[in-house]
C-alpha cells in the first residue's frame, strides 16, 4: 500500500486498492499508514465489499479504497455493497457479477463525484472524526438495522407472555360479545 501511495504522480495520481477489513481497524504501522493516507492524500471513497467476494480464495470481507494525490482528505464517503436478494454470501457457485456495481455507479457522481447523497448504502465521515478515532476506518453503516439475536429461552418467555396476553384479550372480547348478544352463545 505504501509503495502504491508513493509511486503516484505528483498532484495527479489516482489509485484504487483492495484491502481486507483488518487494515481498516488495525493499529501500529497500519495507523501510521492511515494517518499518512488521510493527511497527504485525498481518501475520498471506501467501498465495503461483503464476505465471499474473493471466494474460494478467501471468505473475509474486503474494501476498495479510492484515493488521489494532491490534497489532504476532508471527508471519506463509505459505500456498503449489498448482497443480491437471496444471497447470504458469495461463493464459487454464486460469484459477484459486474452488473451488481450498477448501484455504486449510479451513486458515484461522475468524475467529480459531485452530487453524492447519503443513502441506505452510503454515508460520509469527516477526516477529523476519523483522526479522533485513532484513524480507525472501520466505520459501520449508520443506516443498517441491527438484528438483536437473543437467547432462545428469553424469546420463548416473551412468546409465552404474548400468547397469554392474546388469549386474555380474546376471552375479554368473547365476554363483551356474549354480553352484547344478551348472554346467548
Amino acid at each position: 500500500m505504501a509503495l502504491i501511495m508513493h509511486l503516484l504522480k505528483h498532484d495527479t495520481g489516482r489509485a484504487a486498492v483492495v484491502l481486507p477489513d483488518g487494515f481498516l481497524f488495525g493499529e501500529g504501522a497500519k495507523t501510521t499508514l492511515k494517518r499518512e493516507l488521510l493527511e497527504e492524500f485525498n481518501l475520498h471513497t471506501i467501498v465495503r465489499l461483503p464476505k465471499g467476494v474473493f471466494a474460494p480464495y478467501t471468505s473475509i470481507a474486503t474494501n476498495v479504497l479510492f484515493f488521489e494525490k494532491g490534497e489532504p482528505t476532508k471527508d471519506v464517503w463509505f459505500f456498503e455493497h449489498p448482497y443480491p436478494d437471496g444471497y447470504k454470501s458469495y461463493s464459487r457457485s454464486k460469484p459477484l457479477d459486474i452488473k451488481e456495481f450498477d448501484l455504486e455507479k449510479a451513486w458515484w457522481g461522475g468524475p467529480t463525484r459531485k452530487g453524492r447523497k447519503a443513502t441506505e448504502n452510503a454515508w460520509k465521515i469527516s477526516a477529523a472524526d476519523i483522526a479522533a478515532r485513532n484513524y480507525n476506518l472501520d466505520c459501520k453503516n449508520p443506516h443498517a438495522v441491527e438484528i438483536n439475536h437473543r437467547a432462545p429461552a428469553d424469546l420463548m418467555v416473551e412468546y409465552q407472555e404474548i400468547t397469554r396476553q392474546f388469549a386474555e384479550a380474546q376471552n375479554a372480547l368473547k365476554a363483551e360479545l356474549m354480553q352484547a348478544l344478551g348472554g346467548r352463545a
